[in-house]
């Protein structure tokens, strides 16, 4: 069923390509993100269904053979000691190829280290700095909010995501899910819950930043609710409650994200509060929750702003999500590692000239490159061209060649660095 609904999607986005005209210009998407030969995927050689789940991924996501590496974890287990972990993420290291800067973990248990989630243990190892007792901060992550596209080249750290799931129907849903967001210029909305609860409500503080910035390239909507209902178009749900109702009411979006702030909603399979792994099931391709007690800190949980400036721009959900969480050592990521769905342009004919539209479009300065072959060579058309705030679109210089490709050379908007993030400390307990 889901192999069918990628093929009809597909068709569609031919049939409006068909419909454009044969001489439509292709602009070639951006060149930012992680790529499928830069992801190692990583089994548990102890859990049947992570063997399946990592060979799956690895053939349908196109991943190269030498990037399956193993590992032995008891599966029956969530928590694995720093000991045991420490031996096996050295045997990891040793089997990966050149190249390699992020991880995909196959499997859903165990999900703790010690005081510390198992993706933050993958990209950091074990350290107890990324842990805190009480309500205390954490050493935070060099990546958080950065530009950088090599984590591992330029800070020493692979962020890891877990393709977690309760069976294997679930989990070829979810890669499906992320294979089906790439490139698809989805006209969702971003929904930002401010719910009863004002201990897990604390990220309500980044709501009019997420409207200021990104409204001209997602729809964004801040709701005062316990929960959202009845919506057909969730590509972020931004919430915090111990449990959130009628997650399946929605429909989420190829390549959505959605997470509510509390405090074991990163234990997948034995909280005692809400699961992310409930995320996943009613149909997001992402999601986030802590292990241990986190205190209601907002620089532990996904950032809204930072998940979509770099989300937006074109690059996965896994490099979106670990940029959005500044102290991201209790926390586990969940979801399909290489979805991209604003990896891409889309060409519109308008009173007689090539216009160029997308969200990885930001404001500032381009140059346009144009070749009538994809290989190119590609020369340069038009120099400077500027893309303003509020209409994030290019015209393209006539005549029309068959493929373009843009340079951006400097951003009119001011970038959001996480040194600028207000230190909010909590004193209840999320």
């Amino acid at each position: 069923m889901w192999v069918r609904r990628i093929w009809v999607g597909a068709m569609l986005l031919w049939w409006h390509a068909l419909a454009l005209g044969a001489n439509a210009p292709q602009v070639l998407p951006p060149e930012r993100g992680l790529q499928p030969a830069q992801l190692a995927v990583v089994v548990n050689e102890l859990d049947p269904l992570s063997e399946r789940i990592g060979q799956m991924y690895v053939r349908l996501r196109g991943i190269p053979a030498a990037n399956l590496v193993r590992v032995a974890f008891d599966p029956a287990r969530n928590l694995v000691e720093p000991g045991t972990f420490v031996v096996q993420r050295r045997r990891v290291e040793a089997q990966l190829p050149p190249g390699i800067q992020a991880f995909a973990l196959a499997w859903t248990a165990p999900y703790r280290v010690g005081c510390m989630s198992i993706t933050s243990a993958f990209a950091f190892g074990y350290d107890r700095a990324y842990c805190a007792e009480g309500c205390q901060w954490t050493r935070q992550s060099p990546y958080a909010g950065s530009s950088s596209l090599k984590p591992f080249d330029d800070f020493a750290i692979r962020p890891a995501m877990m393709l977690a799931a309760k069976d294997f129907v679930q989990a070829e849903r979810l890669i499906l899910r992320g294979i089906q967001s790439d490139g698809s210029l989805p006209q969702g909305s971003a929904y930002l819950v401010r719910t009863g609860d004002k201990a897990r409500s604390t990220r309500a503080l980044l709501f009019p930043e997420v409207a200021q910035r990104f409204d001209y390239r997602i729809h964004v909507q801040s709701l005062e609710t316990d929960a959202l209902r009845n919506r057909n178009d969730v590509m972020l749900y931004v919430t915090g409650a111990v449990n959130v109702p009628d997650l399946t009411t929605n429909r989420y979006l190829p390549g959505a994200a959605a997470d509510h702030l509390t405090s074991f909603g990163g234990q997948l399979t034995d909280s005692r509060q809400m699961s992310a792994l409930r995320w996943l099931e009613a149909g997001a391709t992402g999601s986030y929750g802590t292990v241990v007690e986190p205190c209601a800190f907002i620089q532990k949980f996904p950032n809204p702003v930072l998940f979509l400036d770099a989300y937006l721009r074109g690059e996965t959900l896994l490099e979106a999500y670990w940029k959005s969480v500044l102290m991201p050592g209790q926390g586990v990521f969940i979801g399909e590692p290489l979805a991209r769905p604003f990896a891409a342009y889309r060409s519109v004919r308008e009173k007689g000239r090539w216009w160029v539209t997308s969200p990885a479009l930001v404001e500032g300065a381009y140059n346009v490159w144009a070749s009538n072959t994809r290989e190119g060579p590609f020369q340069r058309v038009a120099a400077g061209v500027e893309v303003s705030r509020y209409a994030p679109r290019l015209r393209l210089p006539e005549p029309a060649k068959k493929f373009y490709r843009l340079e951006p050379l400097a951003s009119f908007g001011e970038s959001f660095a996480p040194t600028t993030l207000p230190l909010i400390k909590g004193k209840d307990q999320p």
